[in-house]
């Protein structure tokens, strides 16, 4: 293994600091279990007033121990961590486990504290989980420093922010009595260990098939996007993400900037690196659990097979809420199952047995074979009430059920296809579905819950094939003139562009900004109407000190003629000029009007928890309010593009709406793609907007360009 964690996450010897013969205490609780447990390794109890602890010998210091220590559960108060951290590297202990609060969370003082502590930590090359843990468990190695009893073990590894959540998932998986975990750690202030290294550890961790993350904030988040792109392309990663509120403070200066605060932001750059995010808590185990269990699907396309017409069309709505689509059967498919089924069938999928498996439960294993045996049938999903026949109708159907359970766990195996049953009799856990648990087939019991699933598994083995492609190389290189419109700005101490400065380094870059004209007088309407010879024009104030120019009375559009353009500048001036009298105007830019079409916006921002992220949505002034956008990290290659496009809800749009032609995707895919390109090229650049961009059937008009950059270059 070469994750560091292994050193102390799976120990040899624990020094339990602050052990106690209290029952009600941390320090006697921790014993007590590792013992109850036969962990396989030394306990040193630590507490300076006592010379023994449940039979143990206890040791005044952790410097008293008689050898080195892996693992330091410090269970003290706050106040001494520095001191007992300064203690166990007398030892040379390769990590801590730190269960008190008052640190960062309690304000200054506590922020002192622990920064005082992780500075000994560091000096002394001791990982810290923690502070404000409340434990960690290794169900492979029996050891259980958090105190929870009847934990099963098992292949899902959780790391969570909230012990709470650790229980409820532990709960649940005790009813559905089939999944287990191999580890959770509670990261607790994360004052050294972050989620991207417990990551990169569960990863190289082979009891570990699924980590869970319960997440409420990401200190590292790039870190974290970077490592769950080398773990998914091999390992599932689940991760459920609370707090949907602003990722992090800033002074929002473009429409960017305000719609990329929250929620939506981090599930988009999640999925971009192949984690699976579930927005359900109630799904989280769910989703692990198929996920551990299944292969995943070489397809889309789903086949349902169901007891009745109801669950068939539960499971098909299900489905369709998920963005999952049903398989339409070959023609030997139909054939095949109506010669299995009665006459009153429905053979259309999904497929309704019309009551053949009332009398005969063996019916659903034939039925499951031949549409298995389906190419179109990525995935089958069984619906209804089976595992239940001997309950509902005679205790005769027990064998017969179980006998069906491991051929359809047989079925699965040999087409290497994902199976999936959801029962109504699942509660009771009947033989039948116990023995398809045995195997690799989930049973759910709800419809939406299957339903999920199934699109987790279809988003994996997409995200999977994308990831496969690797990094775009990045096609454009820097333009000096680009660079030195940048360092203009900075040296005058601007932080926007002014707009046609803003065209200029898009132009650079080669991508396309129609012509423009800036006004510097009234007297400058001729040669402005005459160069740009359009049959109507748009105007704007150009000036540093007015970034909002609708806002300011600063543009005029549809203006027409060369008497239109003088009378558009002298308007626009004299109300800027009312408004902002210390505005300093550098002029009025011209340029022609653009043709009808679809508005979208593109927008950069450097988000504070995971760099520089590219925006696209449908634009224009009601961005703000439709906030019908989608996100993905900086660089972005070709599916990225293509899947952000794709994944907002006026998509259709794009298609032709209303006798309007379909949008020219190829050249707003290039689009994307050079923007994507121009950001990594110039660090300084903070954001961009360009809103609206105009498609049209060919091509596309950048109406409105913004870009700010920092004072003082890369920041």
């Amino acid at each position: 293994m070469t994750s560091k964690l292994f050193s102390f996450l799976a120990p040899k010897t624990i020094a339990v600091v602050g052990a106690s013969k209290d029952p009600s205490k941390r320090g006697y609780q921790a014993i007590a279990r590792l013992l109850n447990d036969d962990f396989d390794g030394l306990i040193y109890p630590v507490n300076p007033r006592e010379p023994e602890i449940l039979g143990l010998r206890a040791y005044a210091h952790v410097s008293a121990l008689p050898g080195d220590v892996d693992l330091a559960f410090i269970c003290t108060p706050a106040s001494s961590l520095p001191a007992v951290l300064a203690d166990c590297a007398r030892k040379h202990a390769r990590g801590a486990i730190v269960l008190a609060a008052g640190f960062s969370e309690a304000g200054e003082p506590g922020r002192a504290l622990e920064a005082r502590a992780m500075a000994i930590a560091r000096k002394h090359g001791i990982r810290v989980i923690g502070p404000n843990t409340n434990g960690v468990l290794n169900m492979h190695r029996r050891m259980n420093l958090v105190g929870l009893s009847d934990v099963e073990r098992g292949s899902i590894g959780v790391v969570s922010q909230s012990g709470n959540v650790m229980l409820a998932l532990a709960a649940e998986a005790k009813r559905k009595g089939a999944v287990g975990f191999s580890t959770y750690i509670g990261v607790g202030n994360q004052a050294d260990v972050e989620f991207h290294e417990y990551l990169l550890h569960l990863s190289e961790d082979p009891d570990t098939a699924v980590p869970v993350f319960y997440v409420e904030g990401f200190k590292a988040g790039r870190a974290f996007l970077d490592a769950a792109a080398k773990v998914t392309p091999s390992k599932p990663v689940v991760v459920y993400k609370s707090g949907r509120t602003e990722s992090g403070k800033r002074s929002a200066s473009s429409h960017t900037g305000s719609l990329a605060a929250g929620f939506n932001l981090t599930r988009d750059l999640l999925r971009q690196s192949g984690v699976i995010v579930v927005s359900e808590s109630d799904k989280i185990l769910s989703v692990a659990e198929a996920l551990a269990r299944m292969p995943l699907p070489r397809g889309s396309r789903v086949g349902v097979l169901a007891d009745s017409g109801g669950h068939g069309t539960i499971m098909a709505d299900a489905l369709e809420d998920a963005g999952m689509s049903l398989a339409e059967l070959s023609a030997g498919t139909v054939a095949e199952l109506r010669s299995i089924l009665p006459s009153a069938a429905s053979i259309l999928n999904p497929i309704d047995v019309a009551g053949a498996t009332d009398n005969d439960p063996g019916v659903f294993a034939s039925c499951a074979r031949a549409l298995l045996a389906d190419e179109n049938v990525s995935i089958l999903v069984i619906a209804g009430m089976f595992g239940g026949y001997a309950a509902r109708f005679t205790q005769s159907f027990l064998d017969v059920e179980v006998e069906t359970s491991r051929a359809i766990s047989a079925l699965a195996r040999t087409y290497d296809k994902p199976v999936l049953v959801q029962s109504v009799y699942m509660p009771l856990k009947p033989a039948p579905l116990m023995e398809l648990l045995k195997g690799t087939i989930p049973v759910f019991i709800w419809a939406e819950t299957a339903a999920t699933c199934v699109a987790e598994l279809v988003r994996l083995a997409q995200a999977r094939a994308r990831l496969a492609k690797g990094p775009r190389r990045i096609l454009l290189q820097q333009q000096s003139s680009a660079a030195a419109i940048i360092a203009c700005a900075q040296d005058e101490g601007r932080e926007a562009l002014l707009e046609p400065e803003s065209r200029e380094l898009l132009v650079a870059y080669g991508i396309d900004v129609p012509s423009h004209y800036l006004m510097q007088s009234s007297e400058d309407a001729d040669a402005a109407v005459f160069s740009l010879a359009a049959p109507s024009f748009a105007m704007k104030i150009v000036s540093p000190d007015v970034l909002h120019k609708s806002e300011a009375g600063g543009v005029e559009l549809r203006v027409r003629g060369v008497d239109g353009v003088r009378k558009g500048y002298e308007a626009i001036v004299g109300r800027v000029r009312s408004d902002y009298s210390e505005a300093r105007i550098e002029g009025v830019m011209v340029a022609p009007m653009a043709k009808p079409g679809v508005e979208v916006i593109i927008g950069v921002i450097r988000d504070p928890v995971f760099g520089p992220v590219i925006m696209f949505g449908i634009g224009g002034v009601f961005v703000e309010i439709l906030k019908d956008v989608s996100f993905r990290a900086i660089p972005v290659n070709r599916d990225d593009v293509v899947e952000m496009i794709d994944q907002i809800e006026g998509n259709a749009i794009l298609n032709g709406a209303r006798g309007m032609p379909p949008v020219d995707r190829e050249a707003l895919i290039d689009l994307l793609l050079a923007v994507s390109d121009v950001i990594q090229l110039h660090q300084e650049i903070r954001e961009l907007d360009l809103n609206p961009v105009i498609l049209h059937d060919r091509g596309y008009t950048i109406v409105d360009s913004r870009i700010i950059v920092g004072k003082d270059g890369c920041d």
